[in-house]
């Protein structure tokens, strides 16, 4: 799944803040530390990230051609 360029909820811009977001959690960071920094205060917003699989390498070796 790729991350919405908008909150489903609210419609804030959330989809600039994931690949910091990504980064910093495969630094060793505490997850919702990183959300409060990034300024992710509200649960829709949150739950976003939460609920976000990165699938978009394993679904492009299945590409045809």
């Amino acid at each position: 799944m790729i991350i919405p360029v908008r909150c489903f909820s609210c419609g804030k811009p959330i989809s600039h803040l994931w690949e910091q977001f990504k980064q910093r959690v495969k630094e060793g960071e505490k997850p919702g530390k990183i959300m409060d920094e990034l300024g992710l205060e509200r649960p829709c917003c949150r739950s976003v990230f939460l609920g976000q699989t990165d699938l978009i390498e394993l679904v492009g070796k299945f590409k045809k051609s």
